[in-house]
């Protein structure tokens, strides 16, 4: 294992800021099959009548924010904060983002007030947002949540342990920014769409299946145990091989013994060495001690090139669960 490694440094970055996303997001939750119910997912009993302000919201941290009047200048801390603000009919109103976001295209072009993960908080402060939307459990870090609500900047923090949270979420934001309705529309069309996943699955087999987020300095990365991509990979149809649930990592030795019949790189969406399935395979074979997987003799090396909005938890997660489906079961959804 020493010798297996990402390929350049390019490839890290974007692999690094995935692992601290998936070690934040490991938190148990309970996510599944029978969790998620006839309709799509369990009721997050979102208000659809038009939010009367002022108005005073529950976070996820379990914050009380106070709200006068809804927000025009929003600075978002997190690209899947991003992607809910604009899912919403609000990206006009996005006044300062992080330089991860790059969806939709046009918040690439908005200042950049998270660096490299690091929160630049005069930059916020000089946004002059009327609400600013964090990330939870260290993503944003508590000091920095401190002091921006010490400073008198309100401070919304987001963080979706499962679908449930993702569709609560919106209805939160949507309740911020005065968008009730756009939220409703946003999370019945994702619940339909997860519906039409499940009904499809049903009866189907679930082979063992394993992620790969990463392997970097002779350690492999992967979905953590009771993690928000652990679940996903359960709804889309496939049995879960998971590591550790905080660093997310997984022993070789483990990994032999789990036995994967499905192995799914997800590092392939940003090493293009790995973006092809023969040189996927090839790769992989090569790698000591991974020749007798199920997955590896049967060629069932698959290169998954839609890590990003499998792993981002905001609205586009739906495009990540069926993006796993087809992987997983490509005989049902065609993949």
């Amino acid at each position: 294992m020493a010798g297996i490694r990402l390929r350049s440094s390019s490839v890290v970055a974007p692999i690094l800021a995935l692992l601290l996303l998936l070690a934040a997001c490991g938190s148990p939750q309970s996510t599944s099959l029978s969790s998620i119910g006839s309709n799509g997912a369990a009721s997050t009993n979102t208000p659809t009548a038009a939010p009367t302000f002022p108005l005073t919201l529950t976070d996820d941290a379990g914050h009380s924010v106070a709200l006068a009047a809804p927000p025009t200048r929003v600075v978002s801390l997190a690209p899947s904060n991003t992607e809910v603000v604009c899912a919403l009919d609000a990206c006009g109103r996005l006044v300062g983002v992080t330089d991860f976001d790059d969806y939709p295209t046009s918040v690439k072009q908005l200042p950049k007030v998270v660096i490299q993960a690091k929160v630049d908080v005069e930059k916020v402060v000089a946004a002059r947002p009327d609400l600013v939307l964090a990330a939870g459990n260290g993503l944003t870090p508590d000091a920095v949540i401190t002091q921006l609500s010490g400073l008198g900047l309100k401070v919304l923090t987001l963080y979706p342990k499962d679908l449930d949270g993702v569709y609560a979420d919106i209805a939160l934001v949507g309740r911020a920014l005065g968008a009730d309705a756009a939220a409703a529309q946003t999370v019945s069309g994702m619940r339909a769409r997860v519906t039409a996943v499940t009904d499809r699955l049903a009866g189907a087999t679930r082979p063992r299946v394993f992620y790969e987020v990463g392997v970097f300095e002779g350690s492999i990365y992967t979905a953590g145990k009771d993690s928000f991509l652990a679940s996903l990979i359960s709804i889309a149809g496939g049995e879960p091989i998971t590591g550790d649930p905080k660093s997310t990592a997984i022993q070789l030795e483990n990994l032999v013994a789990a036995d994967p019949q499905l192995i799914l790189l997800g590092d392939a969406s940003y090493d293009p060495s790995l973006a092809t399935k023969d040189k996927a395979l090839a790769t992989v074979r090569a790698r000591a001690g991974w020749e007798g997987m199920s997955a590896v003799k049967a060629g069932a090396v698959v290169p998954f090139l839609q890590d990003l909005v499998t792993t981002r938890p905001g609205p586009r997660i739906v495009d990540g669960l069926e993006a796993l489906a087809r992987a997983i079961h490509p005989e049902l959804f065609g993949g």
